[in-house]
């Protein structure tokens, strides 16, 4: 039986990642002779849809199961009218997981368990402007504010327009795309979400500082 796991890197030893439709690999393992392919997802970078096309991706791949940390509506949606299951709240390293899912235990879902965008701007917004804010003064702009999730993500205040500001103390998130608060993750596979968010938003912090040393040199 062929299964897909997504993982931060290419090899049998890598992390599960957490998200689906932006995870920068996809290792496809036959359960019986332990085979695997690790195949670069195309989509990371998508401005939109990344679900989607992931997921029509790996359908194509004739796997039966898909492995996960987390998978939205969209891509659900995909793989049901594919007849691909979708196992989520999935840790540890690659091996680990098949290991795993080869005894039994893991049962495939009957529904996403996150909403639609997350890992990007929609699934970010809100739980973050709760969280670190605080001042009035270092606001980074309506633009930026789309880019990390409608305009509320980061909470630094709003000298410079409403995209990072609206932030007040230390709220906890309640729009970061995963619903460890409604009951549907354990401890650890809350610790992983949140440690997948932390990563993500390092990712995107890098990003917007290369802009912003980008934009110095051109002055």
């Amino acid at each position: 039986m062929k299964i897909a796991v997504t993982a931060t890197g290419s090899s049998m030893d890598s992390p599960v990642e957490a998200r689906f439709g932006r995870a920068p690999y996809y290792i496809i393992v036959d359960t019986d002779t332990m085979t695997n392919e690790a195949i670069e997802n195309p989509n990371v970078s998508a401005g939109g849809g990344a679900g989607i096309q992931s997921a029509q991706f790996i359908a194509e791949r004739d796997v039966k199961f898909v492995l996960t940390g987390n998978c939205g509506p969209n891509a659900f949606n995909v793989f049901g009218a594919a007849g691909v299951q979708i196992i989520v709240g999935v840790t540890g390293t690659v091996r680990q997981a098949v290991e795993q899912f080869k005894s039994g235990a893991f049962a495939a879902t009957n529904q996403p368990n996150v909403e639609s965008h997350f890992g990007m701007g929609g699934g970010m917004g809100r739980g973050m402007g709760q969280g670190m804010g605080g001042g009035r003064g270092m606001g980074m702009g309506r633009g930026m504010g789309q880019g990390m999730g409608g305009g509320r993500g980061m909470g630094m205040g709003r000298g410079m327009g409403q995209g990072m500001g609206g932030g007040r103390g230390m709220a906890p998130a309640s729009g970061f795309g995963y619903q460890a608060q409604q009951g549907n993750f354990s401890k650890e596979e809350e610790l992983a979400a949140l440690k997948e968010q932390a990563r993500v938003l390092q990712e995107q912090l890098k990003n917007i500082q290369e802009q912003i040393d980008k934009s110095d040199k051109q002055k």
